[in-house]
């Protein structure tokens, strides 16, 4: 595929009420308007020292860890919901930097390996997207040169008709979706510097 033609493809597929000439066409890969972040960092979230692999001092803070995570982990909770229960888990542990650093660092682990694998999901949809532009194309190209012959073979035209409709259908309804598909990093991305922030928040002197 020639570079001319990866950028019209990418042009159309960003096309959806998106500003095309911010898509990086460097990438094929990566249809999107925002830049692409394949990593996040967990040190940029999180000003206090936390150690993603240290163990917690007990048992039950262990579980409660994990309960408040998981919690806070969940997409369809909102953001103002979650307050109640970072205020309880910070009363019990007397706003430990060291246990709600934990928290975080294992909120983190989740909602990133969940944003790398929608990431990735992305760059899938983008080729299958390209790989179905080219079909297009080339079916089109057949019934031009079909056509072109003195005598036209319209069988061959017909069929290759009907499965152009259905490609346009399909590549018409995936675009539907790239907007969706393209603001979900951003979005949890955005979570997580709000849970970190509320779990700051929560951080009492312990000098």
């Amino acid at each position: 595929m020639t570079k001319l033609k990866t950028l019209a493809i990418l042009a159309a597929l960003t096309g959806l009420g998106l500003p095309a000439q911010a898509a990086d066409f460097s990438d094929p890969t990566w249809p999107c308007v925002q830049r692409k972040v394949e990593t996040l960092s967990l040190g940029l979230m999180w000003p206090n020292p936390v150690d993603p692999d240290a163990e917690p001092a007990s048992d039950a803070l262990r579980a409660d860890i994990a309960d408040l995570a998981g919690y806070l982990s969940l997409r369809r909770v909102e953001l103002d919901s979650l307050q109640p229960r970072i205020d309880a888990f910070a009363e019990t542990y007397n706003g430990d930097a060291e246990a709600l650093g934990m928290v975080f660092a294992s909120v983190f682990d989740t909602l990133s390996k969940r944003r790398t694998r929608i990431i990735t999901g992305i760059g899938d949809f983008s080729l299958s997207q390209i790989a179905l532009a080219d079909k297009i194309d080339l079916a089109r190209a057949e019934m031009d040169t079909i056509l072109a012959k003195s005598e036209p073979d319209f069988d061959r035209v017909d069929l290759l008709e009907e499965q152009l409709d259905w490609d346009q259908v399909i590549y018409t309804d995936r675009q539907r979706n790239i907007s969706y598909l393209c603001e979900t990093p951003t979005l949890l991305e955005r979570r997580l510097f709000s849970i970190a922030q509320m779990l700051q928040q929560a951080v009492q002197d312990q000098g």
